[in-house]
């Protein structure tokens, strides 16, 4: 994703060694940008931003409690709770999509 590589340059994190090439830098899995001079040019990608949802298809459901959790008990520790369908769990973990 290149708009991950849009990181100002006072941010930049040196990501590779003094006179690094660009293809190594990009083998390494970096961002290379040699426009400003005395910065780094191989530098970290920023990270991807990722939330957590709660999966929509109920057979994808990592079980997160045990057979009758409340929801409160459920949401205690940090997961999705559905009531709903039968034969599922309804206490269930979240998982991560990057947007």
């Amino acid at each position: 994703a290149r708009c991950q590589c849009k990181v100002v340059p006072r941010e930049r994190r040196n990501c590779g060694y003094p006179g690094i090439s660009a293809v190594e830098c990009r083998k390494a899995g970096c961002c290379f940008n040699a426009s400003v001079p005395g910065i780094p040019w191989c530098f970290a990608p920023k990270p991807k931003k990722a939330r957590k949802v709660c999966p929509n298809d109920p057979h994808t459901r990592i079980n997160c409690g045990f057979p009758g959790i409340t929801a409160k008990e459920c949401e205690r520790k940090g997961c999705c709770f559905r009531a709903h369908p039968a034969g599922v769990p309804w206490c269930f973990y979240h998982r991560m999509v990057e947007e």
